[in-house]
């Protein structure tokens, strides 16, 4: 009987991509922001019709957060939950099933426009209440208290997703629903307190091993507790009142704290390693991002696409690029550092967020966004498909 989490994987002689959470769901997530950017320029130029009950626009949001999110979720719960609570790792033809629940999800929604109304929503739906069902089983079961906060923010974000699905389907322009801000703010408070965890971590350790006596600051520390309970409070007066100018001057103050806290882990010290230096350039996305839409709502001018994609495209797409290529190298058994092609991968990615800002001041900005998008999440799948598909050498 397997009883380490090694033992498991050893003993599953089927496909490698279905020995760990993280290989199915990493690998199939970028493809699949690969695939739903191919198929949404062309909708939204008109140049095809999607089989959608979605409008281009509604489906592209939806897949993006709840779609490609939700698999990168997945890929890293079930690889971090085993090490929180000491328990095995689910592998095999259970891991399959949820991964094919996860894609029977993608493809109700994409067709959802031949399917019964009610069809798309259970079918997706599933997936995250299955894989919260499991999350809670685990951490039940090894007793750690300390991430149900995870769980919590699991169930939220899989209520902005039922939310969703119900603007849409009652004529609501879903993206500027509240389904979305919820969805979208559980994801940026899923990176505050992830991230939180991880940057300084990973800063920490890295520093150590190059001499450097730089250290970030100790971990949830009283200002650290207090810009988390702080940051709750203003993503939910964004979700309930997101065009009130005080609402504005809150995310200006979110900007702020979060720029303060960033500052105590010593970004400006980790250039040298683009596997490090691109997680605290994708958590900086989390204060630019408020200051953008803070501005905005401030000056009048709320809810402009270009602000909010700082916190869709950048803090969201660049965190998990970042945890995708950092947990693949580490677990399949490679260097952790980052080569030219990785670091291709990090500079398409930003360049797509920048560009895509600016494609409020002109339009052919999108289409170049979605192009470098494109780059950064096929150059993923090309250049760390290989390593999820095959074992871990020395399996």
């Amino acid at each position: 009987m397997a009883r380490t989490s090694a033992d498991q994987v050893r003993a599953w002689q089927g496909p490698a991509l279905f020995s760990f959470g993280f290989r199915p769901f990493f690998l199939f997530g970028a493809l699949w922001a690969v695939v739903a950017m191919l198929l949404w320029l062309p909708a939204l130029s008109g140049a095809i019709t999607l089989p959608t009950r979605f409008g281009a626009v509604t489906w592209h949001a939806h897949e993006f957060l709840f779609g490609y999110l939700g698999a990168v979720l997945a890929g890293f719960l079930l690889t971090a939950v085993p090490n929180w609570t000491g328990r095995l790792p689910m592998v095999g033809w259970r891991l399959a099933a949820l991964f094919a629940l996860w894609l029977a999800g993608r493809v109700a929604v994409l067709v959802s426009g031949l399917l019964p109304p009610a069809a798309a929503p259970v079918i997706d739906l599933a997936f995250p209440l299955v894989l919260g069902g499991l999350i809670l089983r685990e951490i039940l079961a090894g007793r750690n208290w300390r991430n149900l906060v995870v769980l919590a923010l699991l169930a939220a974000f899989t209520l902005a997703n039922g939310l969703f699905h119900a603007e849409a389907l009652s004529g609501t322009y879903a993206p500027q629903g509240i389904g979305l801000r919820l969805g979208l703010a559980t994801a940026i408070m899923m990176i505050a307190v992830i991230g939180g965890r991880i940057i300084p971590s990973f800063t920490r350790n890295w520093l150590a091993k190059q001499g450097n006596p730089a250290r970030p600051a100790p971990l949830m520390q009283r200002f650290d507790k207090l810009v988390l309970l702080a940051s709750i409070a203003i993503l939910a007066l964004w979700v309930a009142r997101p065009f009130e100018t005080g609402t504005g001057a809150a995310l200006l103050a979110f900007g702020g704290l979060h720029l303060a806290r960033q500052a105590r882990w010593q970004p400006h010290h980790t250039l040298q390693e683009p596997l490090l230096w691109v997680l605290h350039a994708a958590y900086l996305f989390l204060p630019l991002g408020a200051l953008a839409l803070g501005l905005d709502q401030v000056m009048g001018q709320p809810g402009t696409a270009g602000a909010q994609h700082l916190w869709m495209a950048g803090a969201i797409g660049g965190m998990t690029l970042a945890v995708m290529t950092r947990a693949s190298l580490g677990h399949t058994g490679q260097a952790l550092t980052a080569n030219r092609a990785t670091l291709a991968i990090y500079l398409c990615l930003f360049a797509s967020v920048l560009t895509r800002f600016g494609a409020s001041v002109h339009l052919g900005l999108m289409h170049l966004s979605g192009a470098l998008w494109l780059a950064a999440f096929a150059g993923f799948v090309l250049g760390y498909g290989p390593s999820l598909l095959r074992p871990k050498p020395g399996k």
